[in-house]
């Protein structure tokens, strides 16, 4: 079997020349998007998606300011900072770089993002209007899970689809945005008994746990469609996924690629949230 692979670059570029363009409209009436990226680790993986995000919004024409507080940077800290820039009218979107120092939890400190700046949609406030169904910026990542699926003409509605991982960040969020296209959810975790057998039983399988190689040829059925979200560091330095590409290939229909899939997708997913809080802030 030919495994198809879903490619986000195609939609990625379709996202952007729109996000460009209303970025554009904006900067005309002097008053550009802005993002303000709040750092406090020194994580590889996140300083190399911090730049990413950096390069994407000069690109678009987004202006993208950086906030480092440090790996030890406290809860009290980090609030205080979101508050001011939440507070501030010249920042229009204000994002949370994870992992977070120990001992400091994520929905602690999100909670001081207000959610029309919440362009990736971490706080307790966003992750509940996105639960109930209300506008809100959901999580660019998981967003980015069903608009790729979308893209590539892969139905949801029906489908049984295993998440495996259950963060707040990526797997909560998906598996809203999935029942709301009406597909049949199973969240996978660190518990789950025999999760080959779960995740076998899917039509399409989401790898999101952020363990590298953690789905095999055996976690999938044969013709099943494997959207990987993982972003994990390599023993070489590169980014790897959360499956193992080489022992799914030939079995599973269709796997997106990392890096190339997801990854894109989801920065052109938080460039226009930025524009959308731009231009409703200035409505």
């Amino acid at each position: 079997m030919d495994t198809i692979s879903l490619t986000g670059k195609e939609l990625a570029a379709t996202l952007n020349s729109e996000t460009a363009e209303r970025a554009a409209a904006l900067a005309e009436r002097g008053a550009a998007p802005r993002l303000v990226l709040v750092v406090a680790n020194d994580d590889p993986a996140s300083g190399w998606y911090v730049k990413s995000l950096q390069r994407a919004a000069g690109k678009l024409g987004i202006d993208c300011d950086t906030v480092d507080l440090g790996a030890t940077a406290t809860a009290d800290a980090i609030r205080s900072e979101l508050r001011g820039l939440c507070a501030d009218i010249a920042v229009d979107a204000v994002m949370l770089q994870t992992p977070l120092p120990e001992r400091v939890a994520l929905p602690d400190v999100s909670s001081a993002i207000v959610a029309a700046k919440d362009v990736d949609g971490v706080s307790p406030h966003s992750l509940g209007l996105l639960a109930t169904g209300l506008p809100g910026f959901p999580p660019a990542t998981s967003e980015a899970v069903v608009e790729l699926a979308k893209h590539h003409d892969i139905p949801l509605a029906g489908r049984h689809v295993a998440v495996v991982g259950r963060s707040n960040v990526v797997g909560k969020p998906l598996a809203q945005l999935l029942l709301a296209e009406n597909a049949t959810v199973t969240v996978c975790h660190s518990r789950t008994t025999d999760l080959p057998a779960v995740t076998a039983a899917a039509d399409i399988v989401v790898a999101a746990a952020g363990r590298a190689g953690l789905i095999t040829g055996d976690h999938v059925r044969e013709g099943a469609i494997v959207i990987d979200v993982g972003t994990n560091e390599g023993p070489d330095g590169k980014i790897v996924g959360d499956v193992d590409a080489a022992s799914v290939q030939g079995k599973a229909g269709a796997l997106s690629p990392v890096p190339g899939g997801v990854g894109p997708v989801t920065t052109a997913l938080l460039m226009r949230h930025v524009v959308r809080a731009a231009e409703a802030s200035r409505a």
